[in-house]
């Protein structure tokens, strides 16, 4: 997956207005059932080509709730991403 969003999400839908692809969903229709917004792996480019960082993570107002996941074969990779479970964009 190519970010996720963590339980630390306040559901505010700044991630879901920013995201260039559609890659991410509210609550209603997060297929795991949690009550979060939820990031489709297999739809995330990191925002390559269309910004320098995911803009989901500069949009977020929630501190750390936006992690690098794991990548996905075929998908794009940001240059500058973090480990596994790195905040995205750390204060």
């Amino acid at each position: 997956m190519a970010v996720i969003i963590t339980d630390t999400c306040i559901n505010c839908a700044a991630c879901i207005d920013e995201c260039p692809v559609e890659a991410i969903v509210d609550e209603d229709d997060n297929p795991t059932g949690e009550e979060i917004y939820y990031v489709y792996e297999d739809k995330c480019v990191e925002c390559v080509g269309y910004h320098d960082v995911p803009a989901c993570a500069e949009a977020c107002p929630t501190e750390g709730c936006i992690q690098w996941g794991d990548t996905v074969e075929g998908m794009p990779v940001a240059e500058n991403r973090g480990a596994k479970g790195e905040p995205v964009i750390e204060d």
